[in-house]
C-alpha cells in the first residue's frame, strides 16, 4: 500500500527531538539523510554520528491528516517545523531497490559480480570467466564502490591464491572471501562486527556453492580467542582509522611471506597507513581510484 511521506530539511539542527515527536504523531518510520553529501565513515559500535546538515523523512499511513501531523509535532517540540512537505509514495520492497541500478560487472580478466540471478552479456563470457552471484542484503559490499573494486581486481590478478587459506577482516557481504574461493583459494574466514554482515556472507556463500569452505565469526571472538590461525592472505576493506588501530592484530594474522591487502582508505590517508604497516610488511605503492586507495604488501620473514 502507499505511504504518506513527510520531508523536513533541518540544516544543522539536532533531529533527536523532532524524531521522537514524529513517532509520537504516528510515524511508522523515520529516516535521517545527509543533505549535502558529507560522508560519515563507519562509526564505532554504539555511536550515532550526524552530518553537518540533515534531512528527515517520516512515513505515515496514507490517510493520515497532514495538518494534524504538523500540529502535533510542533506542539511536542515547541516550535514551527521548517518548511514541511508531504508526498504520497508507492510501497516498494525497499531493500531490493539497489537492483535497479546494479548490473553484472567485471573485475580484472575473469571475475564477474552478478546481482540477484542476473548474467553478464553472453559474448563477454568465456571458459575462464568466474561468476559470483551476490545479494548483499543489508551488508556493505557489492563491487560498485571503488574500494571493493580495487580489492576484487587484486584478487583476480594474483594466481597464487590456488589452494591457500584467506582471511577477510570486515567481510560485509562476503564478496571478497567468496571471490577468493572462486578464484582457487582452499578456505576462507570472514570476520565482521555486524551480525547482518555475517548473515549476508553465509547466504552468499551458499548461493555460490562455497558455504562449506567459508567460516564466519564475530570480531568479538577474535579478541576473546582462540586466535585464528594466520593465513597467507589477509584482506581488510574497512576504513583508515580501524586499519591503523588494528595493524598489530592484522599483522599477526598474516603468515611470514604472506600478503596483506588494505582498502577503505582515502587517497590522503594512504601514506601514513603504509608507514604504519611498514613495521611488518614491505609495502607496495598505493593504487588510487577517485578519492580512494588500496594498499598491499608482503610480510617480512
Amino acid at each position: 500500500m502507499p505511504f504518506l511521506r513527510l520531508t523536513l530539511h533541518l540544516g544543522s539542527r539536532n533531529p533527536e527531538a523532532i524524531e521522537d515527536a514524529l513517532f509520537a504523531a504516528g510515524a511508522t518510520s523515520v529516516t535521517l539523510q545527509d543533505s549535502a553529501d558529507d560522508p560519515i565513515l563507519e562509526p564505532k559500535p554504539g555511536e550515532t554520528p550526524l552530518w553537518p546538515t540533515v534531512t528527515v523523512h517520516a512515513l505515515f499511513d496514507v490517510d493520515a491528516q497532514q495538518a494534524q501531523i504538523v500540529k502535533e509535532v510542533e506542539a511536542e517540540i515547541g516550535m514551527a517545523l521548517p518548511s514541511p512537505s508531504f508526498e504520497v509514495i508507492a510501497d516498494r520492497v525497499w531493500e531490493r531497490e539497489w537492483l535497479k541500478d546494479f548490473k553484472p560487472m567485471r573485475f580484472g580478466q575473469r571475475l564477474w559480480v552478478c546481482p540477484g540471478g542476473m548474467s553478464p552479456p553472453a559474448e563477454q563470457v568465456d571458459a575462464n570467466s568466474i561468476l559470483l552471484q551476490l545479494d548483499p542484503g543489508l551488508a556493505f559490499g557489492t563491487g560498485t564502490h571503488p574500494t571493493t573494486a580495487l580489492c576484487l581486481e587484486w584478487l583476480d590478478a594474483h594466481a597464487h591464491l590456488q589452494g591457500q587459506h584467506v582471511i577477510d577482516y570486515g567481510c560485509g557481504s562476503g564478496i571478497l572471501a567468496i571471490a577468493a574461493l572462486q578464484l582457487g583459494a582452499r578456505s576462507a574466514l570472514g570476520i565482521d562486527i555486524d551480525p547482518q554482515a555475517l548473515t549476508a556472507s553465509r547466504d552468499n556463500a551458499e548461493r555460490n556453492g562455497v558455504s562449506a569452505q567459508l567460516k564466519v565469526i564475530n570480531c568479538d571472538f577474535v579478541e576473546r580467542g582462540p586466535f585464528p590461525a594466520p593465513a597467507p592472505l589477509v584482506l581488510a576493506n574497512i576504513l583508515a582509522g580501524p586499519l591503523a588501530e588494528l595493524a598489530p592484530l592484522l599483522a599477526q594474522l598474516v603468515t611470514p611471506g604472506g600478503h596483506i591487502v588494505l582498502s577503505g582508505l582515502l587517497r590522503n590517508q594512504a601514506a601514513d597507513l603504509a608507514q604504519r604497516y611498514g613495521a611488518w610488511f614491505d609495502m607496495e605503492l598505493p593504487l588510487h581510484r577517485d578519492d580512494w586507495s588500496r594498499l598491499s604488501g608482503v610480510k617480512r620473514r
